[in-house]
């Protein structure tokens, strides 16, 4: 998705606690973990090359419960049946991080269609949902239950492109230049 807005960038693989603190807002939780993801990359680069760090968290909240990543396949299963027929949020955060840590949050509401059992098993077979916020990808098979989308398609993807780009530009960073590398 950066490359969209023409910004090249180095993958880290990081590991944080996404677990939910008591009585924490979803603003808060993604919030909080965006900048715990960019922190750890941090520690991740050399003091004197520093690159800025970029990472996103996003979740998918209905009736005031966040919905996180499914743990098996009943979850899945019961995430799917929750959003089928209703109107759901999706927050993300992008934070972006060197010197210090930036952010900027992105909330949009999606609206499923109602969905038929035999097409909650089948779109749970297809391995799609096991390892997304509230068991769905918009960019992929899941777009066909989305009625409605009020906000950003990136942000329900997982990078708002809008935000991103704010805070890169912010942070003097050019777009649309290939030579600029961000993240680790």
């Amino acid at each position: 998705m950066l490359r969209q807005i023409g910004v090249s960038h180095s993958p880290a693989d990081i590991e944080v606690d996404e677990c939910v603190h008591p009585a924490e807002s979803p603003e808060a939780y993604v919030l909080r973990l965006a900048i715990e993801k960019v922190r750890a990359g941090l520690l991740l680069t050399n003091e004197m090359e520093r690159l800025p760090v970029l990472a996103a968290d996003t979740t998918v909240v209905i009736g005031g419960e966040i919905l996180g990543k499914p743990r098996d396949r009943e979850q899945g299963l019961s995430m799917l049946r929750r959003l089928s027929g209703h109107t759901h949020e999706v927050y993300t955060a992008v934070a972006l991080g060197s010197r210090r840590i930036e952010t900027r949050l992105s909330l949009s509401r999606v609206t499923f269609r109602p969905m038929s059992g035999t097409e909650i098993e089948a779109y749970w077979e297809s391995g799609e949902p096991a390892d997304k916020a509230g068991g769905y990808a918009i960019q992929g098979l899941g777009a066909q239950f989305v009625k409605e989308l009020q906000g950003s398609y990136s942000g329900v993807m997982g990078l708002p492109l809008f935000e991103t780009a704010e805070l890169l530009r912010g942070e003097g960073i050019e777009l649309m230049n290939p030579e600029r590398a961000v993240g680790r």
